[in-house]
């Protein structure tokens, strides 16, 4: 990276699995030479292989932190309920789910539990707030769950998503869900519980405070120079 005219260290927003997609996953970092922001992203990208890519660069305010300083995250799980080439390698394909099911069981994650159930025992088990849960249709057959928090353990939505999708298949109750999100690490870990699979994840969003933001809420919205096609997209 240094001889793109950036440091060796940059910092990251977070981490994300392997196989898990990224539209927002920003870095920071300290320029060694004089590079026009504009030319930054694609300076990096050229040196990356063609299934990553960085899609804007913009200078950041000082002592801008990438890890440190976030606000909140939103994370985008898709559901394929029917065949569908397109999104096929990008989402998760299950059959006899009720959506309306699944909403009503991710809703009782929203709020500040310890998730212990619910995320991998790597993580340090502490309160977490998750601020939203929805779940969008997209198009016939697809399905966008949303979950929006201030920060998530690790596996810990595709854990939420693996238990919501088996009350909405009948494999396990909502009060189960409900109990093992009350009573957290008390508790032994839901045999039932399926983490479900990475492909179908998308670090969609990572949020500052107004003041220390590096892009517009107009950049963050168009999403300038992310491909129009499956995960990000849909026509």
């Amino acid at each position: 990276m240094a001889a793109a005219g950036f440091s060796r260290r940059p910092v990251a927003s977070g981490r994300t699995d392997a196989g898990v997609h990224a539209r927002m996953h920003v870095h920071s970092f300290r320029l060694v030479e004089d590079v026009p922001e504009e030319e930054v992203a694609a300076r990096i990208s050229a040196k990356l292989p063609p299934t990553v890519g960085v899609a804007l660069s913009r200078e950041a305010p000082a002592h801008f932190n990438a890890h440190w300083r976030t606000s909140a995250k939103e994370y985008r799980y898709r559901l394929l309920l029917d065949d569908d080439a397109a999104w096929s390698a990008s989402a998760w394909q299950v059959r006899g789910v009720d959506a309306g099911l699944l909403h009503d069981t991710l809703s009782l994650a929203v709020g500040t539990h310890d998730f212990f159930a619910f995320h991998d025992k790597s993580s340090a088990v502490k309160a977490r707030t998750i601020e939203s849960a929805e779940v969008v249709p997209l198009r016939r057959g697809l399905i966008d769950v949303r979950l929006r928090g201030a920060g998530f353990g690790r596996y810990m939505v595709r854990y939420l998503v693996g238990g919501a999708v088996a009350v909405a298949r009948g494999e396990w109750t909502r009060d189960a869900f409900a109990e093992a999100l009350a009573r957290g690490q008390s508790a032994p870990r839901p045999v039932v519980l399926e983490r479900a699979p990475a492909a179908g994840l998308v670090l969609w969003n990572v949020e500052y405070a107004p003041a220390e933001d590096p892009f517009t809420a107009e950049e963050r919205r168009a999403s300038l120079n992310v491909p129009r096609a499956p995960p990000f997209y849909v026509d």
